[in-house]
Formats: structure tokens, C-alpha cells, sequence
């Protein structure tokens, strides 16, 4: 069966950026909400409770059709928010370096130009969803989801996510994106995005 990760940090950790009661229900209430019900509807098939989330939903036609909505909204909950806690941290505030950086410069122009676009995908992205930069070839992009959907269910590498959700941000910002958005730059680990890139 499916279960909840620990944070790798605290609940108030990401504070002032990302309030600790917005952490705590985020994690304790929307995402083993989505590994329950996940669990639920996969009950008695083990060969796919067994599955790593991400070769689950990057193969959700394994999945027998009469449940396969409800697998790819609750298997993409499960893992959007997994990785989704990795990329965030305390004190993570900065730049890219390294190999992502010279990828962010020759896909986007520069790190600003960069934040500019996925800032302004962010907004436009209608309801609940996702912004995501994947890894294409040499290049990155900037795209969005709907939903629980990711770009990993075709396959594609993804090296930073977003939860656009207002589940992620409604407690302290209100219906105000752009402020959670612009909040959320400071609490990126870009360690952690270089490692997905070079990976």
C-alpha cells in the first residue's frame, strides 16, 4: 500500500514564505487524502499497490478502466505532492548553479526572464492545477497541468513543480496567487532541482 513521507523539515519551517497551518493541512489532510483513497480503489489489486508511484502513473492503462479516474487523480496527489515537499526547504533561498543554470540561461534568456514566464503560467493556469518546468532534450519548458495530472503520466522529466491548488496557499493568502507564487520563489532548493536535472 501507498503511504504518506514524512516532510523532509518541519511544518513552520518554510515560514514566513509558507505558513505552518497551511503545511500541517496540506500534508496531513490533502495528501493522505489523496494516498487513501488511492489505496481504496486499488484495494486487492497488490500487483499495483506494489508499483512505485511513479511507474504507476506513468502506465495508468495497467490500471482497469472502471478505476482508472480515480487512480489518476489520487495516484497523481501522491505523487505531485512527494516530489513537490523535496523541492521546497528552509533557508533555500537563492539561485541555480551549475548545469541547471546554464539550462535556465540557454532555454529562457536568464534565471529573471525565467521566473517571468513560470510566474505568468502560474496565473493563467484556470482552477486547480499544477505549473511545471520539464526537461526536454537539452532544453527545459515551462508547462501546466489541470488537476492532479503530471507531466510524468507521458513520460516527460520534470525538475520543478508548483502546486497551484488554492488548498496550497488559500490560509494565508487568501484568493491572492500572484503573492503565494512570488512568496514561493524563497523556499525553492535549487540543490535539489540541479540534482533532478543532472539525474
Amino acid at each position: 500500500m501507498f503511504t504518506l513521507p514524512e516532510l523532509p523539515y518541519a511544518y513552520n519551517a518554510l515560514e514566513p514564505h509558507i505558513d505552518e497551518a497551511t503545511m500541517q493541512l496540506h500534508h496531513e489532510k490533502h495528501h493522505a487524502t489523496y494516498i487513501k483513497n488511492l489505496n481504496d480503489a486499488l484495494s486487492g489489486r497488490d500487483d499495483l499497490l506494489n508499483m512505485d508511484i511513479g511507474d504507476l502513473i506513468a502506465d495508468l492503462n495497467k490500471v482497469p478502466e472502471d478505476i482508472r479516474t480515480k487512480v489518476r487523480n489520487n495516484a497523481g496527489g501522491h505523487a505531485n505532492h512527494s516530489l513537490f515537499w523535496t523541492l521546497m526547504g528552509p533557508n533555500a533561498a537563492g539561485e541555480p548553479e551549475g548545469k541547471v543554470a546554464e539550462a535556465i540561461k540557454l532555454s529562457f534568456g536568464s534565471f529573471n526572464e525565467m521566473k517571468d514566464k513560470f510566474h505568468a503560467a502560474a496565473l493563467a493556469r484556470f482552477g486547480s492545477g499544477w505549473v511545471w518546468i520539464i526537461k526536454s532534450e537539452d532544453k527545459l519548458q515551462i508547462v501546466d497541468t489541470p488537476n492532479q495530472d503530471s507531466p510524468l503520466m507521458e513520460s516527460k522529466k520534470v525538475i520543478l513543480a508548483l502546486d497551484v491548488w488554492e488548498h496550497a496557499y488559500y490560509l494565508k493568502y487568501k484568493n491572492v496567487r500572484a503573492e503565494y507564487v512570488s512568496a514561493w520563489w524563497n523556499v525553492v532548493d535549487w540543490r535539489k532541482v540541479g540534482d533532478l536535472y543532472v539525474k
